[in-house]
């Protein structure tokens, strides 16, 4: 019995250009109404890129679309997001990071067990007789 998985958004660029070498899931620090918005597929990370500082990931450039229904608190659209990950994981994305041409891009956002993850690529970027 496998759990359900409902993709939000692809970022089908990263194929494109890049070569994926390894890929982790992600927990995004949300607030407000921010799940119920990307729940209802209002998310997009086509210019979403991933940066690392003092041991932490964030999310920056992701646009999460506003929720029609909310009332009080609405967050901004292009916020930047902590990732929830293990000192493991952040410690081997640091270090794959500093190597010359990778890059940590988003590849997917989907909902799984009820929770919003990202699962987000170490890549090294393509030349152009590679695309």
């Amino acid at each position: 019995m496998g759990c359900a998985v409902k993709i939000i958004c692809n970022n089908k660029k990263a194929y494109h250009n890049y070569f994926i070498l390894d890929s982790y899931e992600a927990g995004i620090e949300l607030k407000g109404s921010e799940v119920k918005s990307i729940k209802a597929g209002g998310m997009s990370i086509n210019d979403a890129f991933i940066s690392v500082k003092n041991a932490e990931v964030f999310l920056k450039n992701a646009y999460i679309k506003p929720y029609d229904k909310a009332t009080s608190y609405i967050p901004s659209t292009l916020r930047t997001r902590k990732l929830l990950l293990n000192r493991f994981e952040i410690d081997k994305i640091e270090k794959q990071q500093k190597l010359k041409g990778n890059s940590i891009i988003p590849l997917k956002v989907y909902v799984k067990q009820g929770l919003v993850k990202l699962e987000i690529a170490i890549a090294k970027g393509k030349k152009l007789y590679d695309k």
